[in-house]
C-alpha cells in the first residue's frame, strides 16, 4: 500500500513518530512537511529526536496568515499528490496542514485518513474548530481518540469509516516515560536552559511549567490576562516556567506585555525535555491539547487556559487533578493551592515521579490494521 503522510507541526511529527515506524515496516510512506512550523526549535529538532524519517518533501510554508499558509500548501501540495497517487492520505489534528492535506486530496479523489477524528471545542470562533470539521467530513477514514469523539461524529451523521483507535501520543509518552522518571534528569536540563534563563534552578514540585501559543490567546487583551495570571502564580521560589511560542513571544512584544520577573521565559524544547519537565512540576498550566493530555497521563495537576476544551475525558478521569479556569487569574491561584500546596508539593511531585507506570494504548497497531483493512476492502470492490 502506498501512503502519503502530511504533518506540518510539532504535536503532528509526535503522532507521525508513532505511526511512521508500523507504517513502513508493511508499506510504502511518502513523508510530506509543509514546514508549518518553521522554527526549529519547534519542530526540527523533532525529526532526529523522535527517529522519524527525513520528509520526502518539504514545502517550507511558513508564515503568513492561515488563509495565506493554507492557499499555499494547497499549491505546492496538489501536484505531489497527483503525481504520487498514494492510495490513502494521512492527516494529523487540526491545524491548516490538516486541512490543505484533506482537501488537496479530496480534490484529486484520493481516500483521506484523519487521524484525531471528532474532537469538537463547538467554538467555530476557533481556527482549529473549522479545520477539524472539514477534515473529518472529507476522511474516508476517520480514527477517533476518545469515545466522545466518536459520538460527536455520530450526531453530525458520520458514522461509516469511523474507528475508536486511542491516542498516539499516549503511545509515545509511555515509551518515553521511563527515561525521565528520575529527578535527575532535571540537572542536564538545568544546564542547557542556563544559557536561556539565568540562575535557573529545577527541582520537583519547586516550580510550574507553562505553555501558551493558542490564536485566541494572542489577542492583546487575552495576552494581559495570561500574563497576570502567570505573574500572580510565579514567585522566586516557585518560578513559572514558559517554554514560549516565537509567534507568541512576537505578539506579547508587539502588545507591549511585559511578563512578570518569576515567570521564566526558555524556548520551545524537545519532546524528552518537556516531558520531563511536566512530570517533575508542581502543576502545569497551558492551552495546548498536547500538553493537557501529557499532563493527564503523567497525573500531574493541570490548568486549562482556555474557555473550553476539546479532551473532556482528561479533565472528567483526571480525578480533580485538571481544571479548565480559562483567563481567571484568582480561580487559577485558589486552585494550584488546592491541587499544589507550597509546603507538600515537592514531596507530591517525587511521589508522582517514582509511581509512573503509563501503559501505550496501541493506536498505532489500531490505524494500521484499519487502514490494510479498509484499503483491501476498496480494492475488492473496485
Amino acid at each position: 500500500m502506498r501512503i502519503a503522510s502530511v504533518v506540518g507541526t510539532r504535536p503532528q511529527l509526535i503522532k507521525a513518530a508513532v505511526l511512521q515506524p508500523l507504517l513502513r515496516a508493511r508499506h510504502d510512506e511518502v513523508f510530506i512537511d509543509t514546514g508549518q512550523h518553521y522554527d526549529e526549535a519547534l519542530a526540527g529538532a523533532f525529526v532526529g529526536e523522535l527517529g522519524l524519517a527525513p520528509p520526502d518533501y518539504q514545502l517550507g510554508v511558513g508564515g503568513g496568515s492561515a488563509t495565506e499558509q493554507t492557499a499555499a500548501m494547497l499549491s505546492r501540495l496538489e501536484p505531489i499528490l497527483a503525481a504520487e497517487r498514494p492510495e490513502v492520505v494521512i492527516v494529523y489534528g487540526d491545524t491548516n496542514s490538516t486541512l490543505a492535506g484533506s482537501i488537496a486530496a479530496a480534490q484529486l479523489r484520493l481516500p483521506v485518513a484523519h487521524v484525531e477524528a471528532g474532537l469538537r471545542s463547538f467554538d467555530r470562533r476557533m481556527p482549529e474548530e473549522i479545520n477539524r470539521v472539514i477534515a473529518d467530513h472529507l476522511a474516508t477514514w476517520a480514527f477517533a481518540p476518545t469515545p466522545t469523539a466518536v459520538e460527536n461524529l455520530a450526531a453530525e451523521g458520520r458514522t461509516r469509516g469511523v474507528h475508536l483507535v486511542g491516542d498516539l501520543m499516549q503511545d509515545l509518552a509511555a515509551r518515553l516515560s521511563a527515561e525521565v522518571r528520575d529527578p535527575a534528569v532535571l540537572g542536564p536540563i538545568e544546564l542547557r536552559l542556563a544559557a536561556q534563563s539565568a540562575g535557573l534552578r529545577l527541582r520537583p514540585g519547586r516550580y510550574l511549567f507553562a505553555t501558551v501559543h493558542r490564536a485566541e490567546n494572542r489577542q492583546p487583551a487575552a495576552l494581559r490576562a495570561w500574563a497576570e495570571l502567570l505573574g500572580g502564580v510565579a514567585s522566586e521560589a516557585r518560578p513559572v516556567i514558559l517554554a514560549l511560542h516565537p509567534g507568541t513571544a512576537a505578539a506579547l512584544d508587539a502588545a507591549g506585555v511585559r511578563l512578570a520577573p518569576a515567570v521564566r521565559v526558555i524556548e520551545p524544547q524537545g519532546y524528552r525535555t518537556t516531558l520531563a519537565l511536566q512530570l517533575h512540576a508542581a502543576a502545569v498550566l497551558t492551552d495546548s491539547g498536547g500538553v493537557q493530555r501529557e499532563a493527564a497521563w503523567l497525573g500531574v495537576p493541570c490548568l486549562v487556559l482556555r474557555s473550553a476544551t476539546e479532551w473532556l475525558e482528561a479533565v472528567a478521569d483526571s480525578g480533580g487533578r485538571m481544571v479548565v479556569v480559562g483567563l481567571d487569574a484568582t480561580r487559577a491561584a485558589a486552585e494550584l493551592d488546592r491541587l499544589a500546596p507550597a509546603d507538600r508539593a515537592e514531596s507530591i511531585a517525587r511521589d508522582r515521579a517514582t509511581g509512573l507506570r503509563l501503559e501505550p494504548a496501541g493506536a498505532a497497531a489500531a490505524i494500521v490494521a484499519a487502514l490494510e483493512e479498509g484499503v483491501g476492502s476498496r480494492e475488492s470492490a473496485s
